[in-house]
């Protein structure tokens, strides 16, 4: 799988990209990341890629010639390259659209700046994505977040691809508590279940772990999510045993 970043700052991704299961997947091929900079496609000798936006107001806006340029080039060589915009206006990312994204050959993301992009580079896009309602200085940060969760879906990246499934979200839930040695450590013991052997009682003791954490934490994603008749009347039973415990 290829990723491209159309970015002002190449040198931000120096480190990230070097590092852990993202680097390793560099190094062996899994994934290839390309870094191409706005500059490139601009014409005048001053290289701008910005300027003030027409109607007045505060910072700069980020010009479409050199973008769009951009944009033709890269899909001009591979005509399946998939353009997201990293836009706060844009569908908030989640593990849902992660997945939807790790199915693709190629993605270009467009990392923009100052006051934001020219609104026509919209007509050049496929997509366009926010990770959350906040702003940030860039689009860089957006798309390494991006491209590490997409990432690590595609086949060979994760090296145990079957601890993806069992991961906050990927089945609408969050991920249960997991411990490791020591088994007593400032007066807190690993629960006794995981210490059995029992791999049915484990098995059963981390999806109620799970709900339970969805429940307290995260209720709204119980509204997304395929239960077994099991889980639900062990939903029933604690929002009941919640009710009296209210009531008394």
């Amino acid at each position: 799988m290829i990723f491209t970043i159309l970015t002002l700052f190449p040198e931000f991704f120096n480190s990230p990209f070097k590092i852990s299961i993202i680097g390793r997947a560099i190094r062996t091929e899994k994934i290839k990341v390309k870094l191409v900079n706005i500059r490139d496609f601009t014409t005048d000798k001053h290289r701008t890629t910005d300027d003030v936006p027409y109607g007045g107001g505060e910072g700069m806006v980020m010009k479409p010639e050199p973008i769009i340029r951009a944009i033709k080039s890269i899909k001009k060589k591979d005509p399946n390259t998939w353009v997201i915009l990293l836009n706060p206006q844009g569908r908030k990312f989640n593990q849902k659209i992660a997945r939807e994204l790790s199915k693709m050959r190629h993605l270009l993301f467009i990392c923009g700046h100052y006051e934001g992009i020219d609104e026509r580079v919209g007509y050049f896009v496929d997509d366009e994505i926010s990770i959350g309602d906040f702003v940030l200085t860039g689009g860089e940060a957006a798309a390494l977040c991006i491209i590490d969760a997409v990432a690590r879906l595609v086949p060979g990246v994760v090296g145990k691809s079957k601890s993806i499934l069992e991961e906050s979200f990927e089945r609408g839930l969050l991920e249960y508590p997991q411990y490791t040695r020591p088994r007593e450590y400032a007066g807190y013991k690993v629960p006794e279940v995981l210490l059995s052997g029992h791999h049915e009682n484990i098995a059963l003791w981390r999806r109620r772990q799970s709900i339970l954490r969805t429940l307290f934490l995260r209720p709204d994603l119980l509204f997304e999510t395929k239960l077994t008749q099991e889980d639900k009347r062990f939903l029933k039973e604690i929002c009941e045993k919640l009710i009296k415990d209210e009531r008394e």
